[in-house]
């Protein structure tokens, strides 16, 4: 793994010169090269230097930096990472062109695996949250807790307002999509995705309007922008479809790590009527409801979000202490890690 810092643009080989990396106060943005894909990682310096390492990861079209707030309440409580998925944010796509669930963990655990940070506390929203549910099944051992907002996990009953995200995975409609919006400001293109996303666009400020107008500016002239979108859309219904094993569901149920749920009661793209069937599917769970959200918890109301991620940070402490002293009496010196199952393919 090789490391290259990114103050202000990432370098020239990684993107084309299409403006410059904004980056929040008190954040950095760093190139990351693995194995078939390179990385850009989001990171804050945390309070301390024995915190325990978080990532977080983002959904379908957004970036490292859906977390910022998140991660600047956090700083205090872990050590912090966001990335940006193979074609998103500022990440290049993968060498092998796969926007899969299965590609985007890969790529999440290749890193891990890299870093040395594992395990983590790891977060993911939409998108990112059946991609890190994926990684918490296959490979346990990176993964101290895990946090899922809004997760994209199959629904009988797909919401309406998600729709036209899954005809993106229909070839052809992405090129038809950029060319029946071709007219389209940046500001309106912002407009409907807040409208999508949040509960309340209203709580959005007028400094996070503009950044967001700059980004949607800067990424609509990457010339891969509307192939990663149109082939991860692909990938998630894909992943809908696949049974047994690699069932979402069936990954979830085999989750170990103590599991925090968030969902919103506004979110039109992930149902609220989910959030009792994940509660049951992940054998370690906390649900947390939020009524007024919708699809980005986390970036609407970061300090519920974080104030519930300590609650678990404290009971799965004090669940691993437990734990520690059962097995000190027992001379078991700690649980093994169940590895059965695991897909190793997916770490390579």
């Amino acid at each position: 793994m090789s490391s290259t810092e990114l103050p202000f643009v990432p370098p020239a080989n990684v993107l084309p010169k299409v403006g410059t990396v904004r980056v929040a106060e008190g954040e950095r943005l760093r190139s990351v090269e693995l194995p078939g894909v390179t990385l850009t990682v989001r990171s804050r310096p945390p309070a301390r230097e024995d915190l325990p390492a978080a990532l977080f990861v983002h959904g379908l079209g957004g970036s490292s930096q859906n977390w910022s707030a998140l991660m600047a309440l956090l700083d205090g409580d872990v050590d912090g990472e966001a990335l940006d998925l193979p074609g998103f944010g500022d990440s290049p796509p993968p060498d092998d062109g796969n926007y899969s669930v299965t590609g985007h963990a890969r790529a999440v655990i290749r890193y891990l695996d890299a870093s040395g940070r594992g395990p983590v506390h790891l977060f993911g929203n939409s998108l990112g949250g059946a991609v890190t549910t994926r990684v918490a099944a296959v490979r346990p051992d990176l993964v101290r807790t895990l946090t899922l907002v809004s997760p994209a996990l199959p629904e009988i009953r797909v919401q309406r307002a998600a729709v036209p995200t899954g005809l993106l995975a229909v070839p052809g409609v992405a090129l038809l999509f950029t060319r029946l919006t071709r007219e389209w400001t940046a500001e309106q293109r912002v407009r409907g995705v807040m409208a999508l996303c949040y509960g309340d666009p209203g709580r959005v400020t007028p400094e996070g309007f503009r950044n967001a107008v700059q980004e949607m500016e800067r990424r609509l002239r990457l010339p891969y922008f509307w192939d990663a979108m149109a082939r991860s859309a692909r990938g998630i219904v894909n992943a809908y479809t696949l049974g047994g094993q690699q069932g979402l569901w069936r990954q979830a149920e085999r989750v170990l790590a103590p599991t925090l749920l968030v969902y919103g009661g506004r979110d039109q793209l992930v149902g609220f009527r989910m959030a009792q069937k994940a509660a049951r599917a992940f054998r370690d769970s906390r649900l947390v409801t939020l009524p007024d959200a919708g699809h980005v918890a986390m970036m609407e109301y970061p300090e519920t979000v974080a104030m519930a991620f300590r609650e678990l940070l404290q009971d799965a402490g004090e669940l691993g202490a437990q734990r520690a002293r059962w097995a000190d009496r027992a001379g078991a010196g700690g649980d093994a890690v169940d590895r059965e199952g695991t897909d190793e393919s997916m770490g390579g």
